[in-house]
């Protein structure tokens, strides 16, 4: 098992810190990476991220500013910033109900539904910042099928949580009422050598409970 494709990639992806600006993703290689993050499973199937490819160099320079001056922000092919949904997933935007509508359901099958979200996560939606800790860990989803995706043909990614959220939400004239930063994720060719990948043993973060 461990010479299956799937395997490799994981082998293959690492933190990428540094990425050769000679190289550049084609269009077709990152529709791919994207689909990834888009095919992702979420809560309830509501979606609730949305994905920013951002390939100006000016506004990576930007960015970079308040991405503790991290390199990858401006050396990488294209930059993907991961917006948590915030205004869709509330049952009163309507949009949790269209969701739902794209199954064939009866209008009293979609009540039922919408009913049952509602209730079952009143306490995660009955605050901004409360919705903002539920959509932006199932954004981390689509973030992990991106980066192995991407690792699956041979392009190196860098998942960075090291940011000024609210400077970065400014630069990209976010409404954070509707999307807020969850994390930032930039891909590109490694300029450099991967070093040796470090895990903990298997049996220590693996234990069977029959």
């Amino acid at each position: 098992m461990s010479n299956n494709n799937f395997s490799k990639a994981m082998d293959f992806r690492h933190a990428c810190k540094v990425f050769d600006e000679s190289k550049t993703i084609s269009d077709e290689e990152m529709h791919f990476i994207l689909e990834s993050g888009r095919k992702s499973p979420s809560s309830f199937g509501m979606e609730g991220w949305k994905f920013l490819v951002i390939t100006n160099d000016e506004l990576k320079a930007k960015l970079r500013l308040y991405c503790w001056d991290q390199v990858q922000i401006t050396s990488c092919s294209h930059l993907v910033v991961i917006l948590s949904a915030i205004e869709n997933v509330k049952p009163s935007s309507g949009i949790p109900l269209k969701r739902f509508a794209r199954r064939p359901l009866t209008d009293e099958q979609k009540a039922f539904y919408l009913d049952l979200y509602s209730n079952h996560l009143a306490k995660t939606l009955s605050t901004d910042e409360n919705i903002y800790n539920w959509t932006s860990k199932q954004s981390y989803i689509a973030l992990a099928n991106m980066m192995t995706a991407a690792a699956y043909i041979g392009i190196d990614s860098c998942p960075i949580e090291g940011f000024e959220k609210e400077k970065v939400e400014e630069v990209l004239g976010l409404d954070t009422s509707k999307w807020q930063l969850s994390v930032v994720v930039p891909f590109g060719y490694r300029l450099n050598e991967q070093s040796s990948q470090i895990r903990l043993p298997f049996d220590d973060v693996v234990e069977f409970i029959n």
